[in-house]
């Protein structure tokens, strides 16, 4: 893992400064902490590449920038290409020469041996940009599921990449402004959704695309689709043989690492299984971790201990009581623009605790998305049920009465989960799965909006991002569309950010078996049946596995892995909201009714309404602000406990 970024002055020729690529570099230190370097092309020096470097693979012989025998191409490169010895024992088979034993190396001579076309044999995670000189051309990509990030800048003339948006800010002309559509879709969503950042005109290149800078900068060009809009009808031991051995081969590449190796093990059904796998292909034990809470809702370290002592592995167990007021501040730097999930807070301290003791860890991430594994899709399968019935039985399901019912304060109640599910029986489809998950609706945040936030915001819906995704996969049924939508938007969005960001805060690579584009791909073309059959989620993935997983863990429900926000907004963080979103900042801004914010933390205070994830989601958003477009930020994240 590492951090990467680059200037090309295509439109002005202006020489690039090593100066602004150290600055941009230093912004990106805590990605790479054990090397660095920079090129200035000879030949072209409106070009440069910066990069800094976590030495996972070739420790000695890896350093970046890299380039092929003659110096006619060079490469930064953030991720890993987990196929790299297949790719380079073909690539010496055609007259290819290496200089190191570094996955970057097969990219150069891919390059030279198919162009752009050598995205399509690249098995791994990754971001790299890849200059020509020859053609004096620019090449830029992202991994299929968008596991590594590039984000970018352009003002016609100057073209700019980084793997975080904070080190563009660096760059003269780069401003500070807020990108009023990203505001609106977060409030909504928790997240920034690609393409958009917070930052007006700064971009993501989207999962699964690649970018040309020449004469000018082309739009991204998508290389590679999931493949859902194909269902394969097959006997379900043919789908379960394949989804063991290709689940199985992606874990084998994974554990490809030249320094100390282990896993996250959340006692659920993706991270066991993870580790099951991983048990049965290294001689060693494995190293596992998991983060308990004192909150016994939140906790799950019993499963993860039963996982452990079937497979004798060498289990490392932490409790943790997440400080917010001190963490927040190095995590608002960290993340670059605001995010919302409260599982950043436990992500960030087991990526702590396990850098201690390994460099890179496997996790479970994307077997939800895969497998049908949330909650949600047995709501959509249900509202699916009663879209089939006639109108006579199903108006009175729609009725307003039932959102009266008392639900308690409880998120995850089953109480507030069918309110949730009956309120939204009434909407087309595609719209009725953004209300599920929505953290403001777009009623709440026009009455949250004033002045010049709520005019640029006026024509703006989140919900059509949704319906453009689902129609993307019309053909397929509506739980298998929402896995889908979910994959194009969640999991790189926030599940894929969460960990790259929490990760690379303490010099740890995580990488995720479930994630091998293979396995996606087989996925996408299993009938939904499958993945949820009566309501059981993951059935298919279960029944593969079962012989590898304890009872209890194949049997237990999905907990998700969270912190108690809304008890901290009653309780320890009361004052410390209140002065934030109602202090002398927020009012000078004048983006939101303070009236109505105030309504908020009165109702969740007192206990009438449960607001933890908006308030948290508006609270995120405040320190950003003071952070990133209050002064210039700082070059170096905050210390833990800093105001």
């Amino acid at each position: 893992m590492c951090g990467i970024c680059g200037i090309y002055n295509f439109g002005s020729g202006e020489p690039v400064a090593d100066r602004l690529l150290r600055e941009m570099m230093a912004v990106l230190r805590h990605r790479g902490p054990d090397a660095e370097g920079t090129y200035l092309s000879p030949t072209c020096p409106a070009l440069g590449l910066g990069h800094t470097r976590l030495s996972i693979i070739d420790l000695a012989g890896g350093c970046q920038p890299m380039a092929n025998e003659d110096g006619s191409v060079w490469v930064v490169q953030n991720g890993e290409v987990y196929n790299y010895r297949e790719l380079r024992r073909d690539l010496e088979a055609r007259g290819h020469r290496f200089q190191s034993d570094s996955d970057t190396e097969v990219i150069l001579h891919l390059y030279e041996e198919h162009g752009t076309a050598c995205l399509a044999h690249l098995r791994g995670m990754f971001a790299f940009a890849l200059w020509d000189e020859r053609r004096r051309r620019l090449f830029l990509a992202r991994d299929r599921l968008g596991v590594k990030p590039l984000v970018y800048w352009t003002d016609g003339e100057r073209f700019a990449f980084a793997s975080e948006a904070r080190a563009l800010l660096r760059l003269p002309g780069v401003r500070r402004e807020l990108e009023p559509e990203a505001l609106h879709h977060y409030l909504t969503l928790a997240y920034v959704p690609t393409p958009l950042t917070m930052f007006r005109g700064i971009r993501k290149l989207p999962p699964a695309h690649f970018l040309l800078v020449g004469e000018r900068v082309a739009e991204p060009t998508r290389y590679w689709e999931p493949g859902f809009g194909r269902e394969e009808p097959r006997p379900e031991a043919e789908y379960a043989e394949a989804l063991r051995e290709t689940l199985r081969e992606a874990t084998r590449l994974r554990l490809r690492s030249d320094v100390p190796l282990g896993a996250f093990l959340s006692g659920g059904i993706d991270s066991s299984i993870t580790v099951a796998l991983m048990s049965t292909l290294t001689e060693e034990p494995v190293k596992t971790f998991s983060i308990g809470f004192a909150e016994r809702a939140y906790d799950e370290v019993g499963y993860a201990r039963l996982l452990a002592g079937r497979y004798h592995t060498d289990h490392h167990e932490f409790t943790v009581r997440p400080d917010a007021l001190a963490v927040l501040p190095r995590l608002v730097w960290l993340y670059s623009e605001p995010f919302a999930d409260s599982s950043a807070l436990p992500t960030y301290y087991v990526s702590q605790v396990t850098r201690q003791f390994v460099t890179v860890a496997l996790t479970g991430d994307a077997g939800d998305e895969c497998f049908a594994g949330y909650p949600r899709y047995q709501a959509v399968k249900l509202a699916g049920c009663f879209d089939a019935l006639p109108g006579w039985l199903r108006r009175p399901l729609t009725l307003p009465l039932w959102q009266r019912l008392p639900a308690g304060l409880d998120q995850k109640s089953a109480l507030r989960r069918l309110k949730r599910l009956l309120g939204a029986l009434a909407l087309p489809p595609e719209t009725r799965y953004l209300t599920w998950i929505a953290y403001f609706t777009e009623e709440q945040k026009r009455s949250l909006y004033q002045g010049d936030l709520l005019r640029a915001t006026a024509d703006l819906d989140t919900a059509r991002l949704f319906v453009d995704r689902f129609r993307e996969v019309a053909c397929r049924d509506s739980v298998t569309a929402a896995t889908y939508v979910d994959l194009a938007t969640y999991l790189p969005d926030d599940l894929l950010v969460k960990v790259d960001v929490a990760s690379m805060a303490h010099g740890l690579e995580c990488r995720s078996p479930f994630l091998d584009h293979k396995v996606v791909e087989l996925a996408a073309r299993m009938p939904i049946g499958m993945k949820l059959r009566r309501l059981e989620s993951k059935y298919l993935l279960k029944k593969t596995f079962a012989d590898l997983l304890p009872r209890e863990i194949l049997g237990r429900g999905k907990m998700g892995f969270a912190v108690p926000i809304a008890r901290w907004f009653r309780h320890e963080l009361r004052g410390f909201l209140t002065d934030v979103l109602l202090g002398p900042s927020a009012r000078a801004r004048a983006y939101f009714q303070l009236p109505v914010v105030s309504q908020l933390i009165t109702e969740h205070v007192r206990g009438a309404f449960d607001h933890g994830y908006r308030l948290w989601a508006l609270l995120w958003f405040e320190l950003w602000c003071r952070m990133f477009l209050d002064a210039p930020p700082p070059l170096t994240p905050p210390a833990a406990g800093a105001p």
